[in-house]
């Protein structure tokens, strides 16, 4: 299997950590994100070494990681991105700096658009390392833009 991308816009707001976590418990909630029971009737009992179980879905955000983790995979989704992070590493968005920005897209205060069809930053995800940029409208900051790839 090979990587694959996700991303999300949100609303902006002044605390990014905040916005990543109320992310993560929005779609968690929602079920956006890879289960192993969906392509593996009774993995969870093997997991915890029961033999095949019926299938009980995570009951929060740390329990999904910890089942996806166990097939190498991840959640394939905004959940495995547990931090914000000055530089790009895994299981964390890393907060693109002004400079950077200037460099991968043009200018530091790029639109939704922009970074949304931006090659330059997309490629500089590894797997299981996700992006954070603020994005803007008429010079003021209108969303924030988390984009990443699976572990697998």
């Amino acid at each position: 299997m090979g990587a694959r991308f996700w991303s999300y816009f949100v609303p902006h707001q002044e605390d990014i950590r905040a916005a990543l976590e109320a992310l993560r418990e929005q779609e968690f909630r929602a079920g956006r994100f890879w289960q192993p029971s969906e392509v593996q009737p009774g993995f969870f009992g093997r997991l915890i070494g029961r033999g095949p179980s019926k299938p009980q879905p995570p009951r929060n955000i740390r329990e999904a990681i910890k089942t996806a983790d166990a097939s190498a995979i991840g959640t394939r989704s905004i959940l495995d991105m547990e931090r914000i992070s000055d530089t790009p590493t895994s299981s964390a968005a890393w907060l693109v700096p002004r400079d950077e920005l200037q460099r991968l897209v043009g200018t530091e205060q790029p639109t939704q658009k922009m970074v949304k069809e931006s090659e330059e930053l997309i490629e500089r995800i590894d797997r299981g390392q996700g992006v954070c940029v603020v994005t803007y409208q008429q010079g003021k900051p209108d969303g924030i833009y988390f984009a990443g790839y699976s572990f697998d």
